[in-house]
């Protein structure tokens, strides 16, 4: 891997999200909002950094105060932002988030185009992504030119660099133009990945079938893969590796927000894998990273907004060690 070292470098988007200050009303009935930032790949890079790893971030802010703000944040959060550049002529992205009554999200997004959809691969960071252990990315980078091609050739860098490509293509069906274009698009690269995470419904968008049975999951392994999660909020995650698969349970914990949750997931199980990249193929040692990542998970669930609830390596261990 890239320079023996533990670097996890997200890519994509990062974006200022608007959450109502009551939980379970629509977006037209809420009395006012709070600003918080978000994006998966950035919440993931964070993760990683709350954890005590080394992460970087790859992508484009607007040259505004949101934009300053976001970066502010990964530099605060001990994340790299020496990747990050700025658009003068398009705003930072942002985001309306209902919190409905059952916990979960809907989104509506300001960006037409933000700046993170105007990344251009000759703006890319070489020297950054070369340097990562592992490359992970999502799919909303995919959506759109140039930004589309800024990914592909990032994942280019990074794969001849040595690194593990990580995938969590957390679709957002609102910035897809169709159903079958977002299908298409997130499976366009969907072989090229090494560590690939979807959630429940991601296996039912992507297959069509409503079920997390192995023989459905299986239609989305590739020969490549070294490793491929499906997370079954509260009930845990399956794992599929070359040799082995499994499940591991989740930590029962009262849930306030499920916002960052798999993007704390994510980071954490990185986290592990760049620590020790032989537990791709020991299931003793790989069942102990998804724990670790289960319980960083459940930990993100228990206050409002994805980087405030991030927990570090110690509160993770507490967890653990008192279930």
């Amino acid at each position: 891997m890239a320079g023996g070292g533990e670097l996890v470098v997200s890519f994509g988007e990062m974006l200022v999200d608007f959450v109502p200050t009551v939980a379970g009303v629509s977006l037209a009935e809420a009395p006012a909002f709070l600003k918080a930032p978000g994006g998966a790949p950035a919440n993931v890079s964070i993760a990683v950094a709350r954890l005590g790893g080394e992460a970087a971030f790859v992508g484009k802010l607007g040259d505004d105060e949101f934009g300053r703000m976001l970066a502010a944040i990964l530099r605060d959060n001990g994340v790299d932002d020496g990747a990050v550049v700025f658009d003068a002529g398009a705003r930072t992205a942002l985001a309306f988030v209902t919190l409905r009554a059952d916990g979960e999200r809907e989104f509506m997004f300001y960006r037409n185009p933000s700046a993170d959809m105007l990344l251009t691969a000759d703006e890319l960071n070489v020297d950054v992504i070369k340097r990562a252990t592992v490359f992970h990315y999502g799919s909303i980078s995919l959506i759109a030119e140039p930004c589309r091609s800024a990914h592909l050739r990032a994942m280019e860098i990074a794969k001849e660099a040595g690194a593990l490509l990580s995938y969590d293509p957390n679709p957002r069906e609102a910035l897809w133009s169709s159903r079958e274009e977002a299908r298409t698009k997130i499976l366009s690269i969907w072989d090229q990945a090494d560590i690939v995470k979807v959630s429940e419904s991601e296996v039912e968008f992507l297959t069509g079938i409503n079920s997390v049975e192995d023989d459905v999951v299986m239609k989305l392994w590739r020969p490549t893969f070294k490793l491929l999660l499906v997370t079954l909020g509260g009930q845990g995650c399956k794992y599929y590796a070359r040799d082995f698969r499994g499940v591991v349970p989740s930590y029962k914990i009262q849930q306030v927000d499920t916002t960052g949750a798999g993007d704390a997931f994510v980071g954490a199980l990185l986290r592990k894998i760049v620590q020790d990249p032989s537990s791709l193929q020991n299931q003793e040692k790989l069942v102990e990273a998804i724990k670790f990542a289960n319980a960083c998970g459940a930990i993100t669930t228990t206050k409002k907004g994805a980087i405030p609830s991030l927990p570090t390596e110690i509160e993770v261990l507490q967890l653990m060690e008192n279930a």
